[in-house]
């Protein structure tokens, strides 16, 4: 590819246009402009990786049928931010008092575009290709820079050559690409060049010049026929778990704003080359996306360079850059589905997530909703309703565009009502097309828990209350954490754990917050837990572990904060708070040794219905002695508000475990019919009284509870009179 004199900028894309793109054309130039600049940071090999503004561009053109030179340019570029590293003072000797006279980062382009082609001109030439020493210049430093200052780079900088490469292709037996500068192939060519005669910059370019001359000798006679490129856009497209995937080619992206798209992030890696449909956004288990993303590129190289954007800034957000698996990114963005292969063929399209639809709305309901100013990519098939395995609709979609235009119309829509609800817009990918569709064909993202038959009723514990420092804090987990996370990253202490000392923070959505809480045996236990696993990694993230007393775990857990100013009580009217104490769910009852079974709320009522005791023989959960002690003993329980109920494994019972449990006579049994209620669609911020308030007028007396469970008064009470409960 190359640029011709007077060639307009091309406009950046960064979704599709309704216009038909512009083609261009690969040719041979007859000129190179050598090109050199450095930043307000690192020099050399970190040049760009520490997201610091270009200061100096230096350039000279090179006519190679002609083997003469150009005018030899120097412009200074003014920073945002004027202050320069340490090293960049020495290697360059720049000051900011001289770059504040100099011109901003556009208007020397402009001039850079101006001034080549003035120097074509004189040199009778009419086509040029940039030449740089390696690829930082032009991928890590032009390319971002201009794309946060949002201005259009001409396209000219979308082609390059390598010096490096032409020359070790040129030299096969001088030092391998990666250990070469210009000075270690000034010096295998024995080019006498000091660069204490020429200021920074100008001596780079001069040396550059020289080795190019140099391989266009007759006794090399090199031709420069296959330049660097850059993509203009990143090209979305499906993915098979059939496809394989390189590890060497993907990277995991941390810290992204919920609602970035893949556009967002391929511009955030502006200059790399992502693979075709390389971008695949992760979703937590409820279907949200987490802020992570798997990054495919075309080739190792590409992917070493997006490790050297580890921390850069996505507006004021800075993101964390990972190796990952090629295995990780099929998980995430393969697909088996043919309706979803269908659905994605139409390549180009902008992909646009509809969430919230009503479980009735037709596809006549969404194009309506659209309306004529957006319209879909083929009408009714650019629509892909998610359903679950029995058909049942998610109320998600995800509908097709031709064009940004259209897509941006649609976006317009955001939380507007069709039916009786309101729809929220998103833009969306054709790896989380393919996630949303594996997550809802394979298993609800909600998983459903087993009909139990026989309740096994925990232990009595409770929640410490006093100030002994024989409890731990955790800080800052990953939100993808579980308790198994929890028991493998504290290792051997795990034995030292009370029975159930395992609390799981929710905040007020009921999601994780990255804290938890860990009962301990001892206060001297749980100090030595705090001084050996302080800052130890938790995937890919440090944990802080704190020693703290039973009084200041139980005012977090009950909806209090504590911090370094100290403990700050739990507000006193929040809808979504726990029930008044956790007490209330306490009970004397004995766990059958030979049966272990998934333990209900303690709200759930014994059904009236006495025929429903005969149904067919049930199916029930056996634990063996050691995974018993596991589960029993580290029981997944959130105590945080909203509160979550007591998880508990599952693993298939031998038959003899059937027959004892259902003779067991000192265990009360729960029969099917009308037993469990299974509620979708809660709101985020329900609460425990908002529950008892939905089904008020079902509530059974609290007589009925006795042969289930043991309720203290406070317990009752709630039972009894859901309107009138207050939080304390």
């Amino acid at each position: 590819m190359s640029c011709t004199k007077g060639s307009p900028g091309k406009k950046e894309i960064t979704g599709n246009s309704c216009f038909p793109p512009v083609v261009m054309t690969a040719s041979r130039s007859d000129s190179l402009v050598v090109l050199f600049g450095a930043t307000a940071g690192a020099y050399g090999a970190k040049l760009g990786s520490d997201e610091r503004e270009l200061i100096l561009l230096v350039w000279q053109v090179v006519d190679l049928p002609g083997k003469k030179v150009g005018t030899l340019h120097k412009s200074l570029v003014k920073a945002d931010n004027l202050e320069l590293s340490d090293q960049c003072r020495e290697v360059s000797g720049l000051t900011p008092e001289g770059l504040g006279k100099a011109e901003p980062l556009d208007r020397v382009l402009q001039q850079f575009i101006q001034l080549v082609s003035s120097d074509l001109k004189v040199l009778g030439r009419s086509s040029y290709t940039l030449c740089s020493d390696g690829q930082l210049l032009i991928r890590q430093v032009l390319h971002p820079e201009t794309s946060k200052k949002n201005f259009l780079l001409s396209d000219c900088f979308y082609s390059f050559y390598d010096l490096r490469k032409e020359f070790h292709a040129c030299y096969p037996s001088s030092a391998t690409v990666k250990d070469q500068t210009i000075k270690t192939m000034a010096e295998y060519l024995g080019l006498g060049t000091d660069e204490t005669e020429e200021d920074f910059g100008v001596w780079q370019v001069k040396t550059m010049v020289a080795i190019i001359f140099s391989m266009l000798s007759e006794s090399c006679n090199h031709i420069f026929t296959e330049p660097e490129t850059v993509k203009y856009k990143y090209e979305t497209g499906p993915c098979s778990k059939s496809e394989t995937v390189d590890n060497e080619t993907v990277i995991r992206a941390r810290g992204l704003p919920w609602q970035s798209s893949d556009q967002d992030i391929a511009r955030f890696f502006k200059g790399l080359n992502i693979a075709k449909g390389g971008v695949a956004l992760c979703l937590n288990a409820q279907g949200r996306r987490n802020g992570e993303a798997l990054v495919r590129f075309v080739n190792s190289e590409q992917r070493d360079l997006a490790l050297e954007r580890h921390k850069h800034h996505m507006g004021s957000r800075y993101i964390e850059v990972y190796k990952a698996t090629g295995e990780e990114f099929l998980k995430i963005a393969g697909g088996t589905s043919n309706e979803v292969a269908q659905f994605l063929s139409k390549e180009n399209q902008v992909i646009i997530r509809m969430r919230g639809l009503p479980f009735t709305a037709t596809q006549e309901d969404v194009l309506g909703f659209l309306g004529p100013e957006c319209p879909v990519t083929g009408g009714k098939e650019g629509l892909l309703f998610v359903k679950y395995p029995d058909g049942r609709p998610t109320g998600d979609a995800f509908v097709l565009f031709s064009c940004e235009e259209y897509a941006q119309n649609a976006l317009k829509k955001h939380k507007e009502i069709l039916g009786k609800r309101y729809i929220e817009l998103f833009r969306s990918t054709a790896a989380e097309v393919q996630q949303v569709l594996n997550r809802y064909m394979s298993t609800p993202l909600i998983p459903t828990l087993p009909t139990p038959i026989i309740p096994v009723i925990p232990p009595p514990y409770t929640i410490a209350t006093g100030s002994i420092r024989d409890c731990v804090r955790l800080r800052g987990l990953p939100y993808t954490a579980g308790i198994d996370d929890i028991l493998e990253f504290m290792g051997d202490a795990t034995a030292d754990i009370k029975p159930h000392g395992v609390h799981m923070v929710l905040n007020q959505q009921g999601r994780p917050s990255g804290d938890a809480f860990i009962q301990m045996k001892s206060a001297d236990k749980a100090f030595m837990v705090a001084q050996k696993c302080h800052k130890k990694m938790m995937k890919d993230r440090y944990v802080e572990v704190f020693q703290c007393s039973g009084e200041e775990m139980n005012f977090v857990l009950m909806g209090g904060t504590l911090n370094r100013s100290g403990l700050s009580p739990p507000p006193c009217k929040l809808p979504c708070l726990s029930p008044p104490a956790y007490a209330a769910f306490q009970t004397a009852a004995v766990i059958p040794a030979e049966a272990a079974l998934y333990q209900p709320q303690a709200l759930l009522p014994a059904a009236r219905t006495p025929q429903a005791s005969a149904a067919a023989p049930p199916t029930v959960t056996y634990y063996p002695a050691q995974a018993a002690q596991l589960y029993m003993n580290y029981t997944a329980y959130y105590p945080s508000p909203p509160v979550s109920p007591t998880t508990v494994g599952y693993i298939a019972a031998p038959p003899g475990a059937v027959a004892a449990a259902a003779t067991a006579t000192h265990t009360p049994i729960l029969p099917q019919p009308g037993a469990l209620v299974r509620m979708q669609g809660l709101p985020y911020n329900t609460g425990m009284k908002e529950i008892l308030s939905f089904f008020q007028g079902y509530q059974y007396a609290p007589d009925d509870y006795n042969g289930l469970i043991q309720l203290s008064d406070q317990a009752r009470s709630v039972l009894q009179a859901p309107k009138e409960w207050v939080c304390l």
